[in-house]
């Protein structure tokens, strides 16, 4: 049985979300699997109370979709999701970038940079997981550093899914090229440069070809 050990902090539900959100973005928990309530209750040690409002809040994060009737499955995006979610982020991501030069360009390169290192350790290792969270942070730097809390409202709203078809369906192909990781460290540049231009473009690419990869991986 999975086990999901909770840390004894927070609400027994703010726990469970935390744990589940993890288990899903990396791949404990894989794309369109049951999760079942009453072993989730039994691994975290807790009643099926949490374990429920657990999900409700993950179904508003777009991770979990509850069916009545049927159960609780982990979310499975088909080629129309993954298309309006790259849309989404080649309109959001370059202008959080540009906002994040202004506002807080140093602690930005600096949490890239950390970023890259851990995908150039992920790379080594051939660690999906890690390169996939180091992805994620990479991307949400931007936003971190944006200054506008509007921005960052707006991403968190597709935030964990982009993270989880990250770990899911990419970061095993990332992983074994480095297109990828070369891509990471040119849009890096582009932003210490301060070439919006390039950098619009480099994403936009960047972006839509992890579309691809992710539409790909899902007919596989």
């Amino acid at each position: 049985m999975l086990s999901l050990k909770l840390q004894p902090t927070k609400s027994l539900a703010q726990k469970a979300v935390a744990r589940l959100r993890q288990a899903i973005i990396e791949g404990e928990l894989p794309l369109g699997a049951f999760i079942a309530e009453e072993m989730l209750a039994q691994s975290f040690g807790v009643s099926r109370t949490p374990v429920r409002e657990a999900l409700n809040q993950l179904q508003l994060q777009g991770l979990v979709v509850i069916k009545p009737q049927v159960g609780s499955f982990v979310f499975s995006p088909d080629a129309e999701d993954i298309a309006t979610i790259c849309q989404f982020r080649i309109i959001l991501e370059p202008k959080a970038a540009e906002l994040a030069y202004h506002h807080d360009r140093d602690r930005t390169v600096a949490e890239i940079e950390a970023a890259i290192a851990g995908m150039e350790q992920a790379l080594k290792a051939r660690d999906n997981v890690a390169y996939g969270r180091a992805d994620t942070a990479l991307h949400e730097a931007f936003f971190n550093h944006c200054g506008n809390r509007y921005l960052q409202e707006s991403y968190r709203l597709v935030a964990g899914r982009v993270a989880a078809l990250r770990t899911n369906l990419s970061s095993p192909i990332d992983v074994q090229t480095p297109r990828s990781f070369e891509e990471h460290r040119a849009i890096l540049g582009f932003f210490q440069a301060g070439d919006f231009a390039g950098f619009t473009s480099l994403m936009t690419a960047h972006i839509a070809n992890s579309g691809q990869t992710y539409a790909k991986a899902l007919l596989v």
